[in-house]
């Protein structure tokens, strides 16, 4: 008989359960680094929108600052 085939490997319960442990620890972690990925995303969009609040209460403000300075000098006619 050959020797090869005396020690073919075989599939064990021990050896399933290590490999099914295995597949399922990466998809949890593909699931997590894709769930990060989204939350990044969404805490980008989240900054470009209040950077774009500050610089419309900036612009409010500079427009109050004008209108008050164009209001205390005196018309030229």
């Amino acid at each position: 008989m050959d020797d090869a085939k005396i020690y073919e490997r075989f599939a064990c319960a021990p050896g399933l359960k290590l490999e099914a442990h295995e597949r399922l620890t990466q998809v949890h972690f593909q699931n997590i680094s894709d769930r990060l990925d989204r939350l990044e995303e969404l805490m980008q969009r989240l900054e470009k929108r209040l950077w774009l609040a500050v610089y419309g209460v900036v612009a409010a403000v500079l427009g109050t600052g004008f209108q008050s300075i164009m209001a205390a000098l005196p018309q030229l006619n």
